[in-house]
């Protein structure tokens, strides 16, 4: 597959919340963008979406030339992939429908088009089982929610994915500002998700129990490791843990008790009694506030570190890669 064209037209397929998100993620970077989705009212929410999420993009700055109006909209799958250079496809989690999507996309589009699927856990060797004529261009392009703020996006490719596909995605990716994680070994969740469903047994499991409620379970996570998660990951927070010694002296120090917890770790069942439980302490936390609200706290506290974020960042490309990755976007 060829390397060099660039990527300027971008179909989104499936317009619900990380649609939406990517449609203001691709806008703001100056690229054209075509959605499709047979919802009724898909337009309408999408255009709302992107003006509500423009000021966030404007504070985290904006690609020369962009505008909202850059942004098509039609119902009509054939027409919105006619002439895209990269698809960002988001529609359901279910193989059935990915798998007829895919194989429509196959005959559909050039062999050099990349289609990404915003999938958060099916493995691209199921979607693109079904793909005769060009499986090698079919990829997972996993982003973060709500992606048009969080920089998160994890590659996956499956048993036919070309490891060209793999690389232009990531460029095209890194191009946009992204945060790349390739994912060499094809897992179900991937891995974000995965450190996510790890802590969330643990999380239900203390709650059910009755160790702790859900609102001190949840200050106890953002108030501790939570606040040092979005500045280091795991792996360098025990380097540091391990003092001058470093990760050599934390596992020296720590690897007893952290294996003996690890062996009474919780497995809860997500019983109707369980949820009622989780659900009850929730709903306690949250008290009078609106999910609207406490999305644009969410999202204000995250431009704040994103922002902050930038003072340290260092580069995650050569210069040559970055200027191929810019041409590209």
């Amino acid at each position: 597959m060829p390397n060099t064209k660039p990527i300027r037209r971008i179909a989104i397929i499936g317009t619900g919340v990380i649609g939406a998100s990517w449609t203001a993620q691709f806008l703001a970077k100056g690229l054209d963008v075509i959605a499709t989705d047979v919802a009724p009212d898909a337009e309408a929410s999408l255009r709302r979406f992107v003006a509500a999420a423009w000021p966030a993009l404007e504070r985290l700055g904006l690609s020369p030339g962009v505008s909202q109006t850059r942004l098509t909209f039609t119902s009509d799958l054939t027409a919105a992939v006619r002439t895209a250079d990269f698809v960002q496809e988001n529609g359901p989690e279910r193989i059935d429908f990915k798998k007829k999507l895919y194989r429509q996309l196959d005959e559909l589009l050039p062999a050099d088009v990349i289609i990404a699927s915003s999938s958060s856990g099916l493995t691209m060797s199921a979607i693109q089982s079904d793909c005769p004529s060009h499986p090698e261009r079919c990829v997972i392009g996993h982003p973060f929610n709500p992606p048009h703020l969080v920089p998160l996006v994890e590659i996956v490719g499956g048993a036919k994915t070309s490891q060209a596909t793999i690389e232009r995605a990531a460029e095209f990716y890194t191009g946009l500002g992204k945060q790349v994680v390739r994912v060499r070994k094809e897992v179900p969740g991937h891995v974000a998700n995965r450190l996510q469903a790890a802590l969330a047994r643990e999380v239900y499991y203390l709650v059910a129990e009755g160790v702790v409620s859900a609102a001190d379970v949840d200050t106890a996570l953002s108030w501790g490791p939570g606040l040092r998660w979005g500045i280091m990951g795991n792996l360098m927070l025990n380097h540091l843990g391990g003092g001058q010694g470093g990760i050599e002296h934390f596992f020296q120090q720590f690897t007893g008790p952290m294996t003996a917890w690890w062996k009474v770790l919780g497995e809860p069942e997500l019983t109707p009694e369980v949820q009622k439980k989780l659900i009850d302490g929730v709903h306690a936390e949250v008290g009078s506030r609106s999910v609207s609200e406490l999305e644009a706290q969410r999202d204000d506290i995250l431009l704040g570190l994103l922002e902050l974020r930038r003072k340290y960042e260092k580069p995650v490309a050569s210069s040559q890669t970055t200027e191929r990755a810019r041409r590209q976007a």
